[in-house]
């Protein structure tokens, strides 16, 4: 899995936080689901960059001074 991927689901989940954001103004059903959703994607996200990071062999170079 490429970096790209990782950011690509980051910014669905932004874009769903958006969207439940909006059905909270206008206190529209379902917003606290769509806000809830965008969280668990956004860490899902999250958690694939990282793990991306930490296995890159580089990252490990830069660590050693």
């Amino acid at each position: 899995m490429k970096t790209k991927y990782a950011f690509f689901i980051i910014l669905i989940g932004f874009a769903v936080d958006m969207v439940g954001v909006l059905f909270r103004i206008t206190h529209w059903s379902y917003a606290s689901q769509l806000l809830a959703v965008a969280s668990v994607i956004k860490i899902i996200g999250s958690i694939l960059f990282l793990y991306k990071l930490f296995t890159y062999p580089k990252f490990k170079e830069f660590w050693n001074w």
